[in-house]
């Protein structure tokens, strides 16, 4: 006798109904950058198809992506000023904290994420306080909490450290609890790899280090054990979500802190894998808009909950 697995692939109403894996507009974050300005929505030319908005576009932007039922943001800013400290990412009229302020405004059930670091602000482009020439991780804490505490009084309904310092999410969980922000959650980047596809990301928000490189703080991408510590200590240090950073490269990753999680997975679909992408599907050398869906159904696939994806707009329409 031949084994038919066949049979279960014979038509499309067939395959959906075994289909074991299912993506939907709901798994869905969209990061977006926004600037000061009025009336801006400008191209970033290594991630075609993204752009840099202002505080009014940036409404009508989360507006759109509402419609489409993608149901959450996560906005990255772009100074006007930079300074050592990076003082203007937690100033009371900030750029995130104007545009949280807003799209809550017009879009009050819309969940708001902001990236809490201080590389986009600072003049060196680290993620914290330079001393001695490197990166003092416990002067850091105390930034990263009041930038957070800002974006909690903005509005944001969590905040997403990126930094990698150690013992961040305890200390903006204090800072937050301290605040009487008990509701505001936190997105963690409990893994981060220090990782080449971050390249497009880096022009877009402006946040290449003016000096050295970030392997001292983000993982190394030889390491998977190190992972599930990182994501251990998050979730114990009062993190509501965590996430892998990037996806495709460490799905295995992905499944393994699926495995140990007792909270939502989240994993970033970052701007190299995109933007690789968009170039070969300009060049016709893929079918651009196949390869996102498979791009993200593997992510689902490997156990991630929520989704981070420059895509997020595009997947929509293909899933109608």
């Amino acid at each position: 006798m031949i084994i038919r697995p066949r049979r279960l692939r014979r038509n499309p109403v067939i395959r959906e109904m075994v289909r074991e894996t299912s993506l939907s507009v709901k798994d869905f974050i969209a990061p977006l950058f926004v600037k000061y300005g009025k009336g801006r929505k400008e191209p970033i030319p290594s991630m075609p198809g993204q752009f840099h908005f202002s505080v009014d576009t940036v409404v009508k932007e989360a507006e759109e992506l509402w419609s489409s039922g993608i149901p959450s943001i996560l906005l990255f800013g772009v100074p006007e000023y930079k300074d050592s400290t990076g003082s203007s990412s937690w100033a009371e009229d900030g750029i995130v904290q104007r545009a949280v302020s807003e799209i809550k405004n017009h879009l009050p059930d819309m969940v708001v994420i902001t990236d809490v670091c201080l590389c986009e602000y600072t003049d060196h482009g680290h993620c914290g306080i330079i001393k001695n020439g490197d990166v003092d991780n416990d002067s850091t804490l105390e930034l990263l909490a009041i930038q957070a505490v800002s974006h909690a009084k903005a509005g944001a309904d969590f905040v997403a450290p990126s930094d990698m310092m150690d013992g961040r999410v305890s200390s903006i969980r204090n800072a937050l609890e301290n605040g009487n922000f008990t509701g505001t959650g936190i997105l963690s980047y409990a893994v981060k790899y220090a990782s080449a596809f971050y390249g497009p990301f880096r022009e877009a928000a402006d946040s290449a280090p003016g000096f050295g490189d970030r392997r001292g703080y983000q993982m190394d991408p030889a390491n998977a054990l190190e992972a599930l510590r990182e994501a251990e200590l998050d979730i114990e240090e009062g993190a509501d979500i965590i996430m892998v950073k990037p996806a495709l490269p460490y799905l295995d990753i992905v499944r393994n802190v699926r495995e140990i999680s007792l909270i939502p997975v989240a994993a970033y679909n970052v701007s190299g894998e995109y933007a690789m992408v968009k170039a070969a599907d300009m060049k016709g050398w893929i079918d651009g808009k196949k390869v996102m869906m498979e791009m993200l159904i593997s992510i689902k696939r490997a156990g991630a909950d929520l989704i981070l994806t420059y895509f997020a707009k595009e997947a929509a329409l293909e899933l109608g």
